[in-house]
């Protein structure tokens, strides 16, 4: 069965957002109870600069995520470079588990390593397919290394 464009963009950018939804089934029981009671850091943002955030980031995945797809999946970099795709997915996921949900932001701090990692690599991977896929990453790179630097110093603090 052929799937057209539309509805594969739309596929990628839903499967993106499916797991800041997952996520946030961990995350939003916490903000109000245990992460509202720890120190954190000076440059940590209000709370409700997150949602956003995430939301614009897992759009732009879902984009990247469909640029590559569009190339066939026929082809052998595609199959790969959407498997590293997905299990990024997976570890951003399970860093809201670890973080959110065990209140554990020493695990979280080591999961973090291995996502920032694995979007590296999703990033060198789309790169070889598609270079404006490749760019769309580079937000969200961004973004969780600041996370890595919040989630290292929430550590400290408490």
């Amino acid at each position: 069965m052929k799937i057209n464009n539309t509805f594969k963009l739309i596929i990628a950018i839903v499967v993106s957002e499916l797991a800041g939804i997952i996520g946030s089934v961990f995350t939003t029981p916490s903000i109000a109870g245990w992460y509202a009671g720890i120190i954190k850091p000076v440059l940590n943002p209000p709370a409700w600069v997150f949602a956003p955030v995430w939301t614009t980031l897992f759009v732009l995945m879902g984009i990247a995520a469909f640029l590559v797809w569009k190339k066939g999946l026929e082809r052998r970099d595609v199959k790969i470079a959407l498997g590293i795709f997905l299990g990024q997915l997976v570890l951003n996921t399970l860093w809201s588990i670890i973080f959110f949900g065990l209140h554990s932001p020493s695990g979280a701090l080591i999961e973090i390593v291995f996502l920032w990692l694995a979007i590296l690599a999703t990033i060198i991977a789309f790169a070889k397919i598609s270079k404006l896929a490749a760019w769309l990453l580079l937000p969200y790179i961004a973004w969780v290394s600041f996370a890595a630097y919040l989630n290292f110093t929430i550590w400290m603090l408490n």
